[in-house]
């Protein structure tokens, strides 16, 4: 990735006759800072879902997402366009249609943003499952949740200020760790244990990547610096610390704020001292601690 680009991000969304799923969903990822650059849906070609579809595409011609690439994606089988769910043939063919166009924004390099809310319920199943088969750590699933709003109620392609949306990440556990993974399985009897025991996973590989900024990205005396920072001194006191003048400090720090940032992938807003306490103070207590 070029210096000061960040990663792009794709919003992979299956589709019913709501459209207002999608232009929700894509407004939450974008209000979160998400660099979106590609919305695809995925639809069947039943005559509610077209017209669903028509009222995403005319939002997309208006300025409501500018730069943004809209792919609308039909789910095929061997045997032509998917109507409905009805036989082993339209499951295969959602399958295939789901799986490649994750598979495909993943090899563009792309963070993948999978909406499961919309269309029928097999769309969202199907769409784990593919997730569990194709996900990185970045990659989410998202289940978008609007209070009061009922099928039939009045349409809102952009909801209000005022009214409250919740887009919820569903866990994901990757078949990429499946051997460990299925040991565990057999051993546990509650599935929260499960979930618990892969966030636990996936935070040791979190661990990693803090381990790996730190000891190859950072010379000597700035893993010093971050270190003390971390624990909570101001400049001042780290500069006493480590016998160095204060200016020296914040220098020090200057140069670990731009190379966070681009390790972060260049993320909206500040890098600065926050951002760096919030994601290494818990990774220095765990070396302490060992």
């Amino acid at each position: 990735m070029d210096k000061g680009r960040r990663r792009s991000e794709a919003l992979i969304a299956t589709l019913g006759v709501e459209p207002q799923v999608v232009t929700i969903t894509l407004d939450c990822l974008l209000a979160g800072g998400r660099n979106i650059g590609e919305a695809v849906v995925i639809y069947t070609e039943s005559p509610g879902v077209y017209e669903a579809l028509k009222v995403i595409e005319d939002e997309f011609a208006r300025p409501a997402y500018p730069g943004m690439v809209l792919r609308s994606v039909p789910v095929t089988s061997r045997e032509g366009a998917v109507r409905d769910f009805r036989t082993d043939e339209d499951l295969r063919g959602l399958l295939r249609t789901l799986y490649a166009e994750v598979r495909r924004a993943r090899q563009a390099g792309n963070i993948v943003h999978l909406c499961v809310s919309g269309g029928r319920k097999v769309m969202g199943i199907v769409g784990m499952v593919v997730a569990q088969l194709l996900f990185g750590p970045e990659d989410h699933v998202w289940h978008l949740i609007t209070e009061g709003w009922r099928p039939g109620a009045g349409r809102h392609l952009h909801l209000p200020e005022e009214e409250k949306v919740w887009l919820v990440p569903v866990p994901v556990l990757r078949w990429s760790e499946a051997g460990t993974l299925m040991q565990a399985v057999a051993e546990m009897n509650d599935p929260a244990e499960v979930v618990a025991w892969y966030e636990k996973l996936s935070r040791a590989g979190e661990v990693k990547r803090q381990r790996e900024f730190i000891e190859r990205w950072l010379t000597r005396a700035e893993r010093e610096v971050v270190r003390l920072a971390c624990r909570g001194l101001d400049n001042a006191a780290i500069a006493a610390a480590l016998c160095k003048q204060e200016q020296t400090v914040a220098n020090q720090l200057r140069g670990v704020y731009e190379k966070l940032r681009e390790w972060l992938g260049y993320p909206a807003g500040n890098v600065d001292r926050s951002v760096l306490i919030a994601r290494f103070a818990p990774y220095f207590t765990l070396v302490e601690e060992q």
